[in-house]
């Protein structure tokens, strides 16, 4: 099976909750299987605060789903681009990618679907190919942000690692009745459609964007 030879898996996070929302079911389950997971964090979204929170919201709440999905803190990396920017930092953001590259030397790297529309996303997605190209690459779903994404290849979870995925996506109180899929009737009700998909209760869809067997 793929995952059995996956030990160190890299997650590539746009903004805070993208990594949650996308694969945060997959991240639960590989903790569980004794893998190494680092997390990557390009921004802290600050000017997409609503009015009167705190600059450092997203920050304590990106903490708080880190620590529900079970990702050591110190395996956590957090970078400070401006939201809705990245496509002007791309030579910046790549030459970080590449750090990662030599520092952490995945096995597995989760990312953008490259079928995300979000400025953000795509340059990470497209960034992130270029400095991993040759290691294996799984892109995860963002539904309300991707345009014919392509279901090529599905991780199989069960009921702890949705409960894990809901606690982790409640932590970021300041998208509640903002983002209809900030929910865990949401996160449950996709986990359930993409489960079907391989007569699975549960499972995460992923584009295979590299695999190397």
């Amino acid at each position: 099976m793929f995952l059995r030879v996956i030990n160190k898996i890299l997650v590539l996070n746009p903004h805070a909750d993208d990594g949650e929302f996308g694969c945060g079911g997959t991240v639960a389950r590989l903790l569980q299987e004794g893998k190494e997971i680092f997390y990557a964090v390009f921004s802290l979204s600050e000017k997409s605060l609503t009015t009167g929170l705190p600059e450092d919201t997203h920050e304590k709440e990106l903490y708080l789903a880190v620590k529900a999905l079970g990702i050591p803190e110190n395996n956590l990396i957090v970078f400070r681009y401006p939201v809705r920017d990245f496509p002007e930092y791309r030579q910046d953001i790549l030459e970080k990618l590449v750090l990662l590259q030599k520092d952490i030397s995945p096995d597995l790297v989760l990312l953008p679907s490259v079928r995300d529309v979000h400025q953000d996303h795509l340059t990470i997605s497209q960034e992130g190919f270029r400095a991993f190209k040759k290691t294996n690459m799984l892109g995860y779903e963002l539904p309300w942000n991707t345009t014919g994404f392509k279901n090529q290849a599905f991780i199989a979870l069960d009921e702890s690692h949705i409960v894990a995925k809901m606690r982790a996506v409640e932590c970021y109180k300041s998208q509640k009745g903002k983002r209809p899929y900030a929910s865990g009737e949401y996160v449950k009700s996709l986990a359930i459609v993409r489960g079907a998909s391989i007569n699975n209760r549960y499972a995460e869809a992923f584009e295979a964007i590299r695999i190397i067997v």
